[in-house]
C-alpha cells in the first residue's frame, strides 16, 4: 500500500474536526513538492518546520527525551478534539469511542510494522513493559536479563517480581564503544542459563542514546528458547524500523516522545503466539486468551488523546520517516563533532553514528552533572538534564527536529567556556 493509500484508508470516524486545515502543509508543503530529499543541512527548510512551533523563549530546550512538544498543527487539533467529546460526552463514548480508537490502532500497526492484532495503544512505556513484566508466569528460581543502563522503572518493576515470586534478576553493563555487536549480543548470551525466562533490551539507552543490535540479541536469545522485550521509548519515529523485523517478542514504547503526540500514549506490541501468556494489568472478562485487547481495559481514559494520535502520524508522514531521523543525526553529529576533542570534555555516547541519532551525552572533566546542568540553565539559558549513574556522568543532549544548528553553536560555545 502506498502512502497516499494508507493515509485515505486510515481516516477517523465520528468528530468533525479531525480533518482540519494543516498549519504546517500551509508552510511547508512547497518546499515538499518542490523536493522531497532536502539534506539534512538545509537549514531553511528545517526553519520552516521550527516556525510551525509555539516555543518558549526563556531557554534552549536541549530535553526533548523526556516528552517532545507537539507542533501547533498537532497542538490545535488536539485542542479541537478535547472540546468536540466535551461537547459529545456520554454520547461519544457508548457510540464510537472504540471504533475510533482501533482506527488509530490500525494505522500505529502499520507504522510500526506489525499486525493490529499484535498491538494496543497504552498510556507510555513504562506501562507497556510492566505489564509484561508483572504478567508474566514466575516461578521462583526463573531468571531475567537486563542491563543496569537499563530505565529504572523496569528495573523497579523486575525488583518487585523477583519480591513477590522468588525470581533472580541479573544484570550486565553495555559498553558505550563495542568493538562489534557480536561484543554485545556475547554480555547477554554469557548471562543465559537454563533458568532464563525474559531478556528484557534497550532498543535506545536513554541516558546515552546507544543503538543496540536488537535483532541479533533476539536472534541469540530464541536459540535458548528465552523470549526478548524491547524498550523501545527512545526509538519509535526517531530510527526507521519494522517490529516485524526485529524478531522481538515483545516492545513497549511511549508517543509522546518522538511522535510528538499529546501526554499519555504509548504502544505494546505482544507476538501473536505470546498473547494468551501475560496476565492483564486490569481484569477483563468477555475476551479470549489470544486477544490483544484483553490487555487493554484500563478504566475510562482520555480519548481525545487518542484522536490526537492520528494528527501526529500526519505530521510525522509529512516531514519524512527518514528525513526526520537524518535531520536529527545530523543535529546531534554537529555539536558532538565541534566538542569531542576539547580538552576536559567526555562524550559518553558512541563514537560510531550509525549507534546513535538524536540523543548524546555529554560531561566536563571533575564538574558534577547536575552542576553542569545548572551552569547551562542559569548562565547560558540552555535546558537540559543531568544524568548521574550507571557509569554515565554528564547532561543528557537532545535536540528536535525545530532545534536550529545556531542553538547548537550557543552550546558548544557554553562548552568551550565552562571547561
Amino acid at each position: 500500500m502506498d502512502k497516499r493509500t494508507f493515509l485515505k484508508n486510515s481516516g477517523i470516524i465520528g468528530l468533525s474536526s479531525i480533518f482540519m486545515p494543516q498549519l504546517f502543509s500551509k508552510q511547508i508543503s512547497p518546499n515538499l513538492n518542490q523536493n522531497p530529499f532536502q539534506p539534512s543541512n538545509d537549514e531553511d527548510f528545517w526553519l520552516n518546520v521550527e516556525n510551525g512551533y509555539n516555543l518558549t523563549k526563556d531557554y534552549i530546550n536541549l530535553e526533548n527525551g523526556y516528552y517532545c512538544i507537539q507542533p501547533l498543527e498537532i497542538l490545535d487539533n488536539y485542542i479541537k478534539h478535547i472540546q468536540e467529546v466535551n461537547i459529545q460526552g456520554a454520547h461519544y463514548m457508548r457510540t464510537v469511542q472504540f471504533e475510533n480508537k482501533n482506527k488509530v490502532r490500525d494505522r500505529l500497526a502499520e507504522l510500526a510494522g506489525c499486525s493490529n492484532e499484535e498491538l494496543i495503544i497504552t498510556r507510555n512505556t513504562t506501562e507497556s513493559l510492566d505489564m509484561i513484566i508483572s504478567g508474566t508466569n514466575w516461578k521462583a528460581g526463573d531468571e531475567a536479563i537486563m542491563a543496569n543502563q537499563d530505565y529504572g522503572a523496569m528495573l523497579d518493576m523486575f525488583q518487585q517480581v523477583a519480591q513477590r515470586h522468588g525470581i533472580i534478576n541479573k544484570l550486565i553493563d553495555i559498553p558505550i564503544n563495542p568493538l562489534s555487536d557480536e561484543e554485545i549480543v556475547s554480555l547477554y548470551e554469557k548471562a543465559i542459563t537454563p533458568k532464563t525466562k525474559l531478556l528484557m533490551v534497550c532498543h535506545m539507552v536513554n541516558i546515552t542514546g546507544q543503538i543496540l543490535p536488537i535483532k541479533k540479541i533476539c536472534d541469540m536469545a530464541h536459540q535458548y528458547n528465552v523470549q526478548v522485550m524491547v524498550d523501545g521509548a527512545h526509538a519509535f519515529a526517531h530510527i526507521e524500523f519494522k517490529i516485524s523485523e526485529l524478531n522481538c517478542d515483545y516492545y513497549g514504547a511511549s508517543l509522546h516522545k518522538w511522535l510528538s503526540a499529546p501526554l499519555g500514549a504509548g504502544i505494546l506490541y505482544v507476538k501473536k503466539e505470546n498473547i494468551n501468556k501475560i496476565w492483564p494489568l486490569f481484569a477483563e472478562n468477555g475476551k479470549t486468551m489470544d486477544d490483544i485487547s484483553r490487555l487493554n481495559h484500563t478504566g475510562t481514559i482520555p480519548v481525545h488523546t487518542d484522536l490526537a494520535i492520528n494528527n501526529a502520524i500526519d505530521y510525522y508522514l509529512k516531514i519524512g520517516i527518514k528525513r526526520k531521523e537524518e535531520r536529527l543525526r545530523f543535529l546531534q553529529n554537529y555539536w558532538v563533532t565541534k566538542v569531542k576533542n576539547l580538552q576536559h570534555i567526555i562524550i559518553n555516547t558512541p563514537d560510531d553514528l550509525k549507534r546513535s541519532c538524536a540523543i548524546a551525552n555529554v560531561g566536563v572533566k571533575d564538574l558534577a552533572p547536575a552542576e553542569l546542568a545548572e551552569i547551562l540553565l542559569k548562565k547560558y539559558k540552555i535546558y537540559t538534564v543531568a544524568i548521574d549513574g550507571k557509569g554515565v556522568k554528564g547532561c543528557r543532549i537532545t535536540p528536535n527536529i525545530y532545534n536550529t544548528t545556531q542553538e547548537l553553536d550557543i552550546f558548544v560555545k557554553a562548552l568551550e567556556e565552562i571547561r
